[in-house]
């Protein structure tokens, strides 16, 4: 049953925590030069598409990548930006973190792009960041994340924690059990998610049991669930954050260990259809994931996202999440781009930017002086046809809130791009 959670109300709990032709180039690497300012080009415009195309991210980011060169496409073949066709230059990242950032410097330096649309882990977006800061260039990040950062080259259009991770746990602790074991890949993400889930338990009453990591892309796993039922041997809430192939490893072995989702049940911030259909949607049947977007949403706008991304690649291909923040932010890239009136002054572009709206297939989405969205937010149970069931929704776009308001460290402080006294991190005024 769908439960609608008013948006003040919700904000108490969160805030106290996509005719003509698509250019493709291929993925030469040599070595940056020191000019930093994109080209004007007479008759394209060069964006950057970087994503991991191999390696133990590609099973999640292929489908970015896919998501990314429908809008591109769907906007050439209406005329483009400004008059000028866009022309994308696809590089892989490789699940590297170096190489994230080597390319991205490619991409600058060298293809001379006005903006890039990359990254999945926080570890590739951490790894790029430097390198985006030091040329004041533009990068467009699609994917829900830890928060706890608010940088003016980067506009991120995935989920702020109080968009996801917060709401997720208020939600299994409101119906599933109060105990949490939290499992995670060892890196930024999952260990500053975690942290927040703590914090937030600590302040709604809830206890975590345990907390264990994996490298990304390891399989090893039965020493997680031999901990997790030793901690919970009446079973509890599992809260994953494990990334890339991990995941299959785990819910096999979850389900063969006999740790059914009607006494582990499992929240998922990574797992989205894709991964269903990937993993086999037998090991996740009855267990969650928490999102803004899932391919069930009841719209106009998103069934006819769902008919074009299925008419370019599949009848049999899903739509997930981070896919639909990817289309997105290329049309709100283009709606900033013709505000400005240009698409090579990044300055005016990013300004232009905030306070752009764009009607997403999962609902109305607006850019905030701090470079992310508003998003509705919802959780979803995995149904026999590796769908999601929709349990549970705000009511509408709830405001994202970087600085996490559990920790702390950044509770009371804010990010403002619009506003010079402000910027990256400012407290906030409390009534």
């Amino acid at each position: 049953m769908k439960k609608n959670f008013g948006r003040r109300k919700f904000l108490v709990y969160g805030s106290a925590a996509f005719g003509s032709t698509l250019f493709l180039k291929g993925c030469a690497n040599s070595a940056p030069n020191n000019t930093t300012s994109p080209t004007p080009s007479s008759d394209t415009i060069k964006v950057g598409i970087l994503h991991s195309l191999s390696g133990t991210m590609a099973i999640s980011e292929t489908t970015v990548v896919e998501a990314e060169k429908l809008a591109i496409k769907e906007i050439n073949a209406n005329g483009g930006v400004l008059g000028k066709q866009i022309e994308a230059v696809v590089e892989d990242g490789a699940s590297d973190w170096p190489t994230f950032a080597e390319k991205a410097q490619k991409l600058i330096d060298q293809d001379k792009v006005v903006t890039v649309f990359g990254c999945w882990t926080s570890a590739s977006r951490k790894a790029v960041k430097d390198v985006f800061e030091s040329r004041n260039h533009m990068l467009w990040y699609p994917v829900q994340y830890e928060g706890q950062e608010c940088s003016k080259n980067i506009f991120y259009t995935g989920a702020a924690p109080n968009q996801q991770i917060e709401p997720a746990v208020q939600w299994l602790f409101d119906n599933k059990g109060r105990e949490f074991f939290l499992v995670g890949s060892d890196y930024v993400f999952p260990r500053t998610a975690n942290n927040i889930i703590k914090e937030q338990l600590i302040a709604i009453g809830g206890t975590t049991v345990g907390e264990d990591y994996l490298p990304l892309g390891n399989t090893e796993v039965t020493p997680i669930i031999t901990k997790i039922k030793q901690a919970l041997p009446d079973g509890g809430v599992i809260f994953n954050s494990l990334n890339g192939d991990s995941n299959v490893a785990f819910f096999k072995q979850l389900q063969g260990a006999g740790m059914t989702p009607e006494k582990y049940p499992v929240m998922s911030v990574s797992i989205a259809e894709e991964e269903v259909r990937q993993i086999g949607k037998d090991f996740l049947l009855g267990h969650y994931a928490a999102w803004n977007y899932f391919q069930t949403v009841d719209t106009p706008t998103n069934k006819k996202w769902v008919e074009a991304f299925k008419a370019e690649y599949g009848q049999d291909r899903v739509t997930n999440d981070p896919m639909e923040a990817a289309y997105l932010m290329v049309y709100l890239w283009k709606q900033a781009v013709e505000k400005a009136g240009t698409a090579d002054d990044l300055e005016k572009v990013r300004l232009a930017a905030v306070g752009q709206s764009f009607d997403a297939p999962g609902g109305k989405v607006t850019m905030f002086p701090n470079h992310h969205i508003s998003k509705t937010v919802r959780m979803g149970q995995v149904r026999d046809d590796g769908l999601f069931n929709i349990v549970w929704a705000t009511e509408g776009p709830v405001d994202p809130v970087p600085w996490n308001q559990f920790v702390p460290a950044t509770k009371g402080f804010g990010c403002d791009w619009t506003d010079p006294k402000k910027g990256e991190k400012y407290k906030m005024e409390t009534t």
